[in-house]
């Protein structure tokens, strides 16, 4: 008599790792993209304030010399775009800080998903939010007589993408380690309100004083400001554009290397 012995069929090979991470880095992306879209009240009112501004503050220097070639148009818009990808990009952290202080993100955390795809997933989401809003920016800022080549206006939501993306996941970096939400809008609204003085978003900084000017120059957003600037005016081939790309990319860099240091760490409080 003879025993037949059950064996289970063979298991299939494992997807590489990377397979893993980009699915998972998905799937983080697929439900906070949900959970923003589901919050009209956060969308309507994070495209308010860059709205004003264009709206209120635009007239305004349409008649004055801003020391720039092109219409006031072709340099307030670039700096308006530079400004939401700064003030959104920057809070987004607040959100993080919530879900963990809630215990959302400790509950993430012991699954087998990478603490990177936990914060690449999140980023893209805020980057897809901010270039769409950019993009409403845009249509309006043509409503109210900027003209600009099409080729220049995609390479400015380029570089509106990468600057998303590096304080973005900077934020959420943030978000990891401030204890409660009156320390994050602390430290946000410190650092957020010079550097957006000082990069010359509304104005430009060839209109400050020479020591003003200077101190500017320290500052990465003015050289993102100012290259978007120059593609606006279908200007590509300066040694401002290839400056900014390269101060942008490398501080998006950066920014990310700080951003995924920070949320592998252990959580504050």
């Amino acid at each position: 008599m003879t025993t037949e012995t059950a064996t289970s069929p063979p298991a299939a090979p494992a997807p590489p790792e990377g397979g893993h991470f980009w699915a998972d880095t998905g799937l983080v992306f697929g439900r906070c993209l949900r959970a923003t879209l589901r919050s009209k009240t956060s969308l309507y009112f994070g495209m308010l304030q860059p709205l004003l501004f264009l709206a209120l503050f635009g007239p305004l220097l349409t008649h004055l010399d801003l020391g720039q070639e092109g219409s006031s148009w072709q340099t307030l818009v670039p700096g308006v775009l530079i400004q939401l990808a700064l003030l959104g990009g920057s809070y987004v952290g607040m959100g993080q800080l919530v879900e963990r202080t809630t215990g959302v993100v400790d509950r993430m955390r012991v699954t087998p998903v990478s603490p990177l795809a936990l914060l690449l997933g999140r980023t893209l989401r805020d980057v897809v939010q901010l270039v769409a809003q950019s993009v409403l920016l845009v249509l309006l800022g043509l409503a109210f007589g900027l003209r600009a080549p099409w080729w220049g206006i995609v390479v400015g939501l380029a570089f509106v993408a990468v600057l998303s993306a590096a304080l973005a996941a900077l934020s959420h970096g943030l978000g990891m380690k401030v204890r409660t939400t009156p320390e994050f809008a602390a430290i946000a609204n410190t650092t957020v309100l010079p550097l957006m003085l000082l990069s010359g978003l509304l104005l430009p900084m060839e209109l400050a004083p020479g020591w003003l000017d200077g101190v500017s120059r320290a500052v990465p957003f003015r050289y993102t400001v100012d290259a978007v600037r120059y593609v606006f005016r279908g200007d590509f081939s300066t040694v401002e554009v290839a400056a900014g790309a390269a101060v942008t990319v490398g501080f998006a860099a950066l920014c990310l290397a700080a951003a995924a240091r920070l949320f592998r760490g252990r959580p504050q409080g």
